[in-house]
């Protein structure tokens, strides 16, 4: 029986921004599990399509020429969202310095709304990055979703499709997706019955 509450609105957010890099593959890959959900919409924000600026302005100032117009492609979205997943590599350890800066220059977006994470890489499969997205989340007052999809040298994994033949990836999508579903829906219905206090 189809469910009648309102679809739960969910922000893919694409971290790197490297040229040559893999994020669409998984991005793809991603968008269609999405699809296949009645209960949710999907936007992607590719943050090598809609770059912010590195320079922050000193608190409590204006920020530089330009500044507002790039982040009127972003913000305006992630405001909006319900719900996000961030799709994530591992550099060095972390996660890409693009993905950070987009965390950064927003705050009361995160707010009380849950995050999934899909990474790759090499044997780390991201998973490290991961991590460390944890503790920066938390302390925007986000909550982050136990279960994770990451792709372990993922370079080797996607048919030229841009699919994957692993029913256990299929299992740990759908444990996913269910997950930041429930969290989506409690979240949304409490911050409509009182506003979050950060």
């Amino acid at each position: 029986m189809p469910s009648t509450r309102p679809q739960l609105r969910v922000a893919v957010l694409v971290g790197s921004t490297r040229e040559g890099r893999f994020a669409p593959v998984v991005t793809q890959w991603l968008r269609g599990r999405l699809s296949q959900r009645d209960d949710m919409a999907t936007d992607v924000v590719d943050l090598a399509e809609t770059p912010l600026p590195t320079v922050m302005p000193a608190f409590g100032q204006p920020p530089a020429p330009g500044t507002e117009e790039a982040l009127a492609l972003v913000s305006p979205r992630l405001a909006a969202a319900d719900a996000f997943v961030f799709v994530t590599p591992e550099y060095n350890h972390s996660f890409p310095a693009s993905l950070k800066n987009a965390i950064d220059w927003h705050n009361e977006q995160w707010h009380a709304k849950p995050i999934a994470f899909v990474s790759y890489g090499g044997l780390s499969g991201g998973l490290r990055a991961v991590e460390q997205l944890r503790v920066v989340m938390a302390e925007l007052n986000a909550t982050t979703i136990r279960n994770t999809v990451s792709f372990h040298n993922a370079y080797g994994r996607f048919g030229e499709d841009g699919g994957v033949d692993d029913p256990q990836v299929d299992t740990a999508a759908k444990a996913l997706l269910d997950q930041l579903a429930w969290w989506a829906h409690a979240l949304r219905d409490a911050r409509a019955s009182a506003p979050y206090a950060a």
